[in-house]
């Protein structure tokens, strides 16, 4: 487990890596800083200049005075033009890189595994990414106009205070080290309760998101008290977290109170003792004071600059791991793409465990033919939606290996062993967009005749026409605005327009009434001329036509034939299923 200033390590790398591709315009504005800082440096001088000749030149002499202004004047306008060329650039790489992190998250994201998202909150997962382009955000923001002008000012005012005087400067070089040293101490040793806090927050977010999700099941369930109890738990422990950092933070500001103080009086008093030698002048003051408050201003925000940037760190460390966990299903190196016409499919001696406790198949071997149309049956978890899942490759099987037309699927890319397969799941879920997008997200290029012959034929073209938008009508979240059997309907017009030489439907038509499921079949026959088909499904009534049904238990085949040669079988588990579900009219 890496620690957390190897986190840290690693989160400035990624950055950095994006950041590179933009080193020209980090160069111009982080010239247009350096040479507003110095500008800023300057003008104190000719504060003390005038300051000085206030007291020495004589009135008729006032074009001294009005040239010194002129300086002075002509010195802002530099700072502000630096200031703002480094600004405006800023501006145009910041907002580019944001961008280009939002777009690493969400491919990595997108690459991980099904097992991945299984185990994690999308709220979450959002929070973490969108944190991520943020967190870059303040940290460049912190370093580019706070970090390094004060860098640059400190050093500058240490050798100006130097030259004037050994004592001013080598006073405030103690005062600057002993003063950032404890802020960063501070700062490092405040870190664990950052991570704490940013724990606490992704907590709520993901507790947030669960129950937005699944705000129908507390309605049903009367869940709102407990979870309403369980949010107010997180959110107390938000804010225990929190709390403890903000007073971590003002008992740094009282602190930082005290130093600045210390600061003041004592280069004041150091400026006195000169004075009083003669050594110093009225200007000489003036210069000293706008030099101590710049340092004052600068420096005062040093820890609020380490704090925030060892923050956003904290902030960022989540999605860093994301971003350094290796995707678990990866093509490998030499993997070529499957061109295929005909899928014909071997599971050759396949294991598969979810853990090492929980193995769901031994040595597993199926055939299926090109173009057969084979069904799975059995009770749950038996590892039919299993098959299929590895079969996609959404996981790896542990040993064994599955071939598609002759080709091992763990040799060909992961696209284009998709792009072969269309899947109809049991709960298919839309994107919140218009339902022509969601049946051409099949096939990209789909003319929108295609599309409404693939609704046709999967009998959703009617209730279409029924919404007073027609095909462009929004679906909602997830396609919450259907109803289960037209979200079906909508996912089989989707198969049908891909047009696959593999067809996997997963309990296709158990969202459907009886109506729907007879004219749902018609348009499925059509759909499997020529394909190699899976039918998984709990309603035999829906695959008594397959050429092939493997009954499976515990993942393993325990029985194989025809719907009559199975029903032949008079202690068979298929019989036994089929009695059961015809209400037991098969005579003993």
């Amino acid at each position: 487990m890496p620690t957390p200033s190897q986190q840290n390590r690693q989160t400035l790398l990624i950055y950095w890596q994006h950041l590179r591709r933009y080193r020209l315009l980090l160069s111009v504005a982080f010239t247009g800083i350096i040479l507003s800082t110095i500008a800023d440096l300057i003008l104190p001088q000719f504060y003390k200049e005038l300051v000085d000749d206030l007291t020495s030149v004589p009135h008729n002499q006032l074009h001294i005075l009005l040239n010194v202004l002129i300086l002075i004047g002509a010195i802002k306008i530099c700072s502000t033009v630096f200031y703002r060329i480094g600004h405006f650039t800023q501006n145009f790489f910041i907002a580019r890189v944001m961008s280009d992190l939002l777009n690493t998250c969400f491919r990595y994201l997108h690459g991980h595994s099904y097992g991945f998202f299984n185990n994690a909150f999308t709220g979450s997962l959002v929070r973490k990414a969108t944190r991520y382009s943020r967190s870059f955000e303040d940290i460049i923001d912190q370093v580019l106009w706070q970090i390094i002008p004060s860098s640059i000012l400190l050093v500058s005012v240490i050798i100006i205070l130097g030259h004037k005087s050994w004592l001013l400067g080598f006073g405030v070089l103690g005062w600057a080290l002993v003063y950032i040293c404890i802020n960063v101490w501070f700062v490092r040793y405040k870190l664990k309760f950052d991570v704490v806090r940013v724990a606490s927050d992704t907590a709520v977010s993901g507790h947030l998101a669960d129950t937005l999700t699944n705000h129908l099941n507390l309605k049903l369930f009367s869940g709102m008290q407990s979870e309403t109890g369980r949010f107010e738990d997180l959110t107390d422990n938000l804010f225990t977290n929190q709390r403890r950092v903000w007073d971590m933070d003002a008992i740094s500001q009282g602190l930082q109170s005290l130093f600045m103080i210390v600061l003041e009086v004592g280069a004041l008093a150091i400026a006195l003792h000169l004075w009083q030698q003669g050594n110093f002048s009225a200007g000489d003051f003036i210069l000293l004071q706008t030099y101590i408050l710049a340092i004052s201003f600068h420096l005062w925000g040093v820890g609020r600059y380490l704090h925030t940037i060892y923050e956003e760190l904290a902030d960022a460390r989540e999605m860093t791991e994301i971003l350094q966990t290796h995707h678990e299903i990866r093509d490998s190196s030499d993997a070529t793409d499957l061109v295929v016409t005909k899928g014909g499919i071997h599971f050759d001696k396949m294991t598969f465990s979810y853990t090492s406790q929980q193995t769901i198949f031994q040595d597993f071997n199926l055939t299926i033919q090109p173009g057969e149309r084979v069904a799975l049956v059995g009770s749950s978890g038996s590892g039919k939606s299993t098959l299929m899942k590895l079969l996609l490759r959404f996981m790896d099987i542990t040993s064994g290996k599955i071939t598609l037309a002759g080709q091992e699927i763990s040799q060909i890319t992961q696209q284009s062993l998709r792009d072969y397969v269309a899947l109809v799941p049991q709960e298919p879920s839309l994107f919140h967009r218009s339902i022509i997008e969601n049946i051409r997200y099949a096939k990209p290029e789909a003319s929108d005749e295609e599309v409404i012959a693939a609704a046709k034929s999967a009998h959703c073209h009617d209730f279409i026409r029924q919404f007073p938008e027609g095909y462009d009508t929004l679906v909602g979240e997830r396609g919450v605005k259907l109803s289960g059997g037209e979200r079906q309907r909508i996912a089989i017009a989707r198969a049908i327009l891909k047009d696959a030489p593999i067809l996997v439907l997963d309990e296709a038509t158990s969202s459907l009434d009886s109506h729907s499921e007879q004219l749902i079949q018609d348009a499925l026959k059509n759909l499997m001329q020529g394909k190699t088909t899976i039918v998984i499904a709990h309603r035999l009534s829906t695959i008594m036509q397959m050429d092939t049904i493997y009954v499976l238990s515990h993942g393993k085949i325990i029985e194989h034939g025809s719907h009559e040669k199975l029903l032949e079988m008079k202690d068979g588990a298929y019989r036994k299923l089929w009695s059961i579900q015809a209400g037991g009219f098969i005579e003993e």
